[in-house]
């Protein structure tokens, strides 16, 4: 990601996301290797239409998109352009009837805003534990990166303060302009409202205790660290169990952890669950854990990180603190 980020691009990017929604624009973000499949098929080497463009990442020529687009585009900082042929360097995906931006794909930037199937069950989590209906005053997502978790949460809560933390300024920007196409005008702002995005290594800059910490965090083991990619740990689990210790220390009393991770199955054991439920040994927690699809990114049990690994699941941890 390398879009500048002001008042004025930010507002020329939500208002490229509405132009394209408000035209019946609709498209679910698969997995990256099902993207190379599709985009690899004979016939799409080049977009044809506004789904090609915003949703798989084709270049197109200039002509395909009506001026006013491209002109929108250029506003805010995502229109590239490459021997001849213009890209997005954004997509819009579909979720929950949402609208977010997110990165382009491939999402080989150090700085790359990721989105994908993760983030739908994500989402099908967070909703899950709301529909508990426990009252949410004050909530937060670490590693928000688009926004999703905090916006799902702050749209079920309308009452919630909702902090959005991340180390990317590039989420941070999009997280903010996604908070203000999903969410009721004056709910979200960058410094206050009850819906911010703040610059925050988990909760280092955002004091106080929480009725709601969720979590989507990076789990796989990435050579090249990327952050929006590497968990950190032999397995990946380093930044999971960390935003495990950090809610554990911040929930407030009925309080509640959502963390959805991945889990490298190793001879049939979970290291990672073996590790969290170790932290979870104080009497003043509860705890569920589910995994939620036994095997994905199964490609990656090829790499030498993975040489033991059965497998790696999607799993959700959920963790509640005792009234």
């Amino acid at each position: 990601m390398s879009e500048p980020s002001s008042p004025a691009a930010d507002t020329a990017l939500a208002d490229l996301a509405r132009t394209l929604v408000a035209g019946g624009y609709r498209f679910v973000t698969a997995t990256p290797a099902t993207h190379a499949r599709v985009n690899a098929r004979s016939g799409n080497e080049q977009a044809h239409s506004l789904i090609d463009v915003f949703g798989w990442s084709r270049p197109f020529e200039p002509g395909l998109l009506p001026p006013a687009l491209l002109e929108l585009m250029r506003q805010g900082g995502v229109l590239a352009t490459e021997d001849g042929l213009c890209r997005s360097r954004v997509r819009l995906s579909t979720l929950h009837g949402m609208s977010f931006l997110h990165s382009a794909y491939p999402t080989s930037a150090a700085d790359a805003v990721f989105f994908g199937p993760d983030t739908y069950r994500f989402a099908d989590a967070i909703a899950s534990e709301l529909a508990q209906g426990r009252p949410v005053r004050r909530a937060v997502d670490i590693g928000s990166g688009a926004g999703p978790g905090g916006i799902v949460v702050a749209r079920a809560r309308p009452e919630a303060e909702v902090f959005m933390a991340d180390i990317n300024p590039a989420a941070l920007r999009l997280a903010r302009i996604n908070a203000a196409l999903n969410l009721p005008s004056g709910a979200s702002s960058q410094g206050s409202g009850r819906v911010q995005a703040m610059e925050s290594n988990l909760l280092a800059a955002i004091p106080g205790g929480f009725d709601l910490i969720v979590a989507n965090p990076p789990y796989m083991v990435d050579p090249a660290e990327r952050a929006y990619r590497h968990g950190g740990g032999p397995l990946g689990a380093g930044l999971s169990l960390a935003i495990l210790d950090t809610a554990l220390e911040r929930l407030a009393p009925g309080g509640t952890l959502v963390l959805y991770t991945g889990a490298a199955v190793v001879n049939g054991d979970d290291p990672f669950q073996s590790a969290a439920i170790a932290r979870i040994s104080d009497h003043r927690f509860s705890w569920s854990y589910r995994e939620v699809d036994p095997d994905v990114f199964g490609e990656e049990l090829d790499a030498a990180a993975y040489a033991h690994a059965d497998r790696i699941a999607a799993v959700v941890l959920t963790v509640s603190r005792e009234e």
